[in-house]
């Protein structure tokens, strides 16, 4: 019985190392204008599988922000011979396929398809929302200066009402 679920124990563990060898991830970060490129040794006839995810890095809140609109992802594979397998542009999630034909060194490169001008839109919209909070505090603000000279002009007329009847009834014309 004992040398039964050790059988079936170390054969789920060669199981396990044989699945291993076989599948390979990684994870990394990557900058709006970097470009990374990995070099992979893969069999011919074989198909690889990639997915990602573009995200934006607020400063400011340190957080992960979801991709804005037209950032995505270019893809480009050669292979062992310098010939491009896959050149590609992608949304901003998903994943990119390809199929080996020859055997040896495969050069897989990613970058965003951002430029200047998306990093300068990441940047306005830091700096639209700091003008809102500003606009919106102004408003505030405005809204109780008049409400402070509304109050202000009635004390006052108030005031010239009861000084002009003292007046009229002290010359008795009133």
């Amino acid at each position: 019985m004992v040398a039964v679920k050790m059988q079936s124990c170390v054969l789920s563990v060669l199981l396990l190392n044989v699945f291993y060898s076989v599948v390979s991830s990684l994870y990394f970060h990557i900058g709006e204008t970097e470009k990374k490129c990995f070099i992979e040794e893969i069999p011919d006839e074989t198909m690889i599988i990639g997915n990602y995810r573009t995200q934006l890095y607020d400063k400011q809140k340190e957080e992960y922000l979801p991709a804005t609109q037209g950032l995505g992802m270019f893809v480009e594979v050669k292979d062992p011979d310098e010939k491009v397998i896959l050149s590609r542009q992608y949304g901003s999630e998903g994943r990119f396929t390809f199929t080996s034909h020859t055997p040896g060194e495969h050069q897989i490169c990613l970058h965003s398809n951002s430029s200047k001008f998306a990093l300068f839109a990441g940047g306005m919209l830091y700096r639209e929302e700091r003008f809102r909070q500003t606009s919106e505090s102004t408003n505030q603000r405005v809204l109780w200066w008049s409400i402070v000279q509304t109050l202000i002009l009635v004390a006052i007329g108030f005031w010239q009402m009861r000084h002009l009847k003292s007046f009229f009834e002290a010359k008795k014309l009133v």
